[in-house]
């Protein structure tokens, strides 16, 4: 018999991770951006990249539960939903399906399925239960990682919506890297006419992507943004210009071209930073201890898992 995860769960994830910060950054929306708004120290946050569909019973069962890890802020974790263009999904953004294709090009039919969850381009975890093993994922990476990249990026406001730049790097790698910029829509309503089986909006979709490439400082991809630049380097110039979105995050990451991928490259991530706008009350932590309540608060939704097996 199936047994969902208990209230009591839910609520103690909440409590350890809600309530403290780490590499990334949480801004409520009393804030204007009118003067611009930077991360700082960033670097060490992990890529949790999520293939769902609003069509998929098992992804709007377990996404409420996910939004508890990927709003927590505290955490070391950047979460990311990734929408596939497959004529039936209500948004089908070009930019989710532009890096589903990327995840694909490391491991073959990583896509064939939804729900599926990515750490940091690791092994595809499928379904529900798999979040005993995305907790190990996430355990294993933190532990493996000894150095990162420094990146930072600023959020200002503009006339027509926001703009994104970078304002600090310290890079452990150039050639064959890029600097990715990705903008995600928090709460972002579902249109009439497609199958829903969860509820009126759908969080952490990837809209917009830009990427810089490091080895001839040009932008190659520009995806559901409003502008994109880059002056004589992508390293301190950098920017992209997205829509007025009423919730949001800018997600930073130092990683390996598509053609150093293709060619054996590094597949993790080699740094990234995430800065989210919404309504939130933060606590600033020093990141050793917020490393600890990410992983506290993976093994929550993995006893979640078991309980729901038995």
């Amino acid at each position: 018999m199936r047994v969902s995860p208990s209230p009591y769960l839910a609520a103690l994830l909440v409590g350890l991770l809600c309530s403290f910060s780490g590499q990334g950054l949480v801004v409520n929306q009393a804030e204007t951006f009118e003067e611009g708004v930077s991360t700082s120290g960033g670097g060490r946050s992990l890529l949790v990249e999520e293939i769902t569909a609003t069509w998929c019973p098992t992804c709007a069962e377990i996404d409420p539960e996910l939004i508890q890890v990927a709003d927590s802020h505290g955490s070391r974790i950047a979460m990311v939903a990734l929408h596939p263009t497959d004529g039936e999904d209500a948004f089908q953004p070009e930019a989710s399906q532009h890096r589903i294709d990327r995840i694909d090009s490391v491991q073959a039919g990583a896509s064939s399925s939804t729900p599926t969850f990515v750490v940091e381009a690791g092994p595809a975890r499928r379904g529900y239960d798999a979040w005993s093993e995305v907790q190990r994922d996430i355990l294993n990476e933190e532990l493996s990682r000894q150095t990162v990249s420094e990146i930072d990026v600023m959020v200002k406001k503009t006339e027509q919506g926001y703009r994104a730049s970078i304002v600090h790097t310290n890079l452990i790698q150039v050639t064959g890297t890029q600097l990715t910029l990705m903008v995600l829509e928090h709460g972002k309503s579902m249109p009439p006419g497609f199958v829903n089986p969860g509820g009126d909006h759908r969080d952490r979709v990837l809209v917009g992507v830009a990427e810089c490439s490091l080895d001839n400082h040009t932008i190659t991809t520009q995806l559901g943004l409003l502008f994109t630049s880059v002056g004589a380097s992508c390293l301190d110039s950098f920017t992209v210009e997205f829509e007025d979105l009423r919730s949001w995050s800018v997600i930073l990451i130092h990683e390996s071209t598509r053609e150093e991928l293709d060619a054996g490259g590094r597949s993790a991530s080699y740094g990234a930073i995430e800065l989210a706008y919404r309504d939130r009350a933060e606590t600033q932590l020093n990141s050793s201890v917020s490393g600890t309540l990410i992983l506290v608060g993976c093994l929550v939704l993995g006893l979640a898992s078991i309980v729901r097996k038995k």
